[in-house]
This record gives C-alpha cells, sequence and structure tokens, in this order.
C-alpha cells in the first residue's frame, strides 16, 4: 500500500464490505452487483450525480466486455475514477505549484475548523524543509485563536509571520505580508483568511478587497488560492466547496481529515463537480501528514483488491 494508506483505510473496509456481501457466489458482473458497486460509491459520500456517472460508464463497458472478473471490474472502476480526477489533463508532478513565481502567493481559504491554519503550517513546514524562505500572513483577524494558532505554527516551522492586532482589517494584514515578502526577498507567502459564510457578499467582499491590495505590490497576486475542506464532513465540503466558488476563484483544494473518515469518495465526487484540481490530502496530525495528491496513487488505495482478497 501506498502513502495513503492510512487515510483511507476505513472507506476501503466499508466499500468492500458492501461490495463482498454482493458478490458472493457470483461468475459475472450483473445488474445486482452494479447496484452494490452504486450503493457503495454513495456511502463514500461521493455523490449522486458522480456515482451515476460512474455506473453508467461501467454499464457500458460491462455490455461491450460480455464478461470479466471481479478484478476485472475493480480496476474498471479505478480507471474511471482517475479520469475523473484528471481535471488538468497533466502528468503528477511532485511541486504541486509553479514555483516559478517569487514569491509564490498562496491565499488560503476555507471554513473554520477544517484545519485550515493547521494545513497552512504544515505548508510553511513543506516549503522551509526545501530550503525556501517562507512568509505566513495572519489574515485571519476575527478570532485571536486563528492568529495564535498560526503564530505557533510559525515557531515550529522557523518561518516568518506578519500579525496585526484582533479585528484588524484582513486586507491590510495581506498587504503587509506581501509587501515584506518582496522587501526580504521571500520564496512564499501563505495567507491565511477568515473562515465565515454566514454572508456570502461579506465574504466576496473581503477576498476581493485582500486580493486587490496584495496587487499594489505583486499585480498578479494571488498565484494560487487553496480551499482547504474536511473531508470527514461529506456533503457539507460539497456545500462549501460551493459557496467558496462563489466568493473567490479558488484554483486548487486541500482536502483533511481523511484518516478518521469512510467518506474518502468526497474527494473524487468534488473535483468531477466543481473542476478544482487536488493538491494536497491530510490524512493525520503529524507536520508531514500533508501529502501531495496523485490520482493514480489515491485511487489504487482507495479501492484496494487487497480488503476484498482476504
Amino acid at each position: 500500500m501506498g502513502i495513503f494508506s492510512k487515510g483511507f483505510k476505513k472507506t476501503n473496509e466499508s466499500f468492500f464490505q458492501r461490495l463482498s456481501r454482493a458478490i458472493v457466489g457470483k461468475s459475472k458482473v450483473d445488474d445486482d452487483v452494479l447496484d452494490a458497486i452504486e450503493e457503495a460509491l454513495i456511502a463514500t459520500d461521493m455523490g449522486v450525480e458522480t456515482t451515476l456517472k460512474l455506473i453508467d460508464n461501467l454499464q457500458d463497458r460491462v455490455d461491450r466486455d460480455k464478461f470479466m472478473s471481479m478484478e476485472e471490474l475493480v480496476g474498471m472502476l479505478r480507471e474511471e475514477i482517475a479520469s475523473l480526477l484528471d481535471v488538468e489533463n497533466a502528468v503528477e508532478a511532485s511541486e504541486p505549484f509553479d514555483l516559478g513565481h517569487k514569491p509564490l502567493v498562496i491565499m488560503v481559504v476555507g471554513v473554520n475548523g477544517v484545519g485550515k491554519t493547521t494545513t497552512i503550517g504544515k505548508l510553511a513546514a513543506r516549503y522551509k524543509a526545501q530550503g525556501k524562505k517562507v512568509i505566513l500572513g495572519a489574515a485571519d483577524t476575527f478570532r485571536a485563536a486563528a492568529v495564535e494558532q498560526l503564530v505557533i505554527w510559525a515557531e515550529r516551522a522557523g518561518v516568518d509571520i506578519v500579525r496585526q492586532e484582533m479585528g484588524s482589517d484582513p486586507a491590510s494584514v495581506a498587504y503587509d505580508t506581501v509587501k515584506a515578502a518582496v522587501a526580504r526577498d521571500a520564496d512564499v507567502v501563505l495567507i491565511d483568511t477568515a473562515g465565515r459564510l454566514h454572508n456570502r457578499v461579506d465574504l466576496m467582499n473581503e477576498l476581493t478587497k485582500i486580493r486587490n491590495v496584495m496587487r499594489k505590490v505583486i499585480p498578479d497576486a494571488p498565484h494560487e488560492v487553496l480551499l482547504v475542506l474536511d473531508g470527514s464532513t461529506g456533503q457539507n465540503a460539497f456545500q462549501q466547496a460551493k459557496e467558496f466558488a462563489r466568493a473567490t476563484d479558488v484554483t486548487s483544494l486541500a482536502v483533511t481529515k481523511l484518516d478518521g473518515s469512510a467518506k474518502g469518495g468526497v474527494v473524487v465526487g468534488i473535483v468531477d463537480q466543481f473542476h478544482f484540481p487536488v493538491k494536497f490530502i491530510g490524512i493525520g496530525e503529524g507536520i508531514d501528514d500533508l501529502k501531495v495528491f496523485d490520482r493514480k496513487e489515491f485511487v489504487k488505495t482507495l479501492f484496494s483488491l487487497e480488503d476484498l482478497n482476504k
């Protein structure tokens, strides 16, 4: 098993427990087996629309090939899911973001509680380990805990942080951060933002203002808008993706908290519905538990036949 095995063990077990019950004694793929796959995929929170798309594709292939083993069927399922995840039509790279920008400015968005600040800290540590000079911007000025948590992560990662008093204008913090990054010849800037969805207009205005003030210093900033989602929340993650897609130009995803959940299919559903590429997966609390997303390894781990053959 690969690096994602820890993160998707529960999803894998849940899927194959359901599938195994449906295929006992079966010698071919029939409607009952396809119905069992549909039920199992929906249980992983892949979403009805994405699940039906996969089942239709599988049905077409089964009709063409007439007979196939269960191993072949699971192999086809992997191929179909990997295809849905390939929203950029690109070969996976070891570095998800274009480091050709100097500094690379990443604005991180997401609701409170999804692991946004922790993800920023882990990204900071990752870039620091690569020898990059990193600066964090504590632009979530509405929660004292958010700023304090980011300060702790900055110290842990050994990177600089720009902060202001509680209640300060988030755009002002972002402006100071990118200005400091240029002055200090930084390589990467990570801007934390407030995770409030109570009023979409307010959120949109705030994120737009942050973008505009950063562009006074760096005309094409931010280079990435990374949306952090809690994968364990299932369908709630879909709603969050929808809201932030309306509020700002999301460019990529980091999906967290998948190690304790049987809902790993949510990753597939969100990518299929919104066409945001997944860049990182959070599969634990450790500083190294933010992994670069590899769709082929993800699918291999998500639907591993090791559990089916036990």
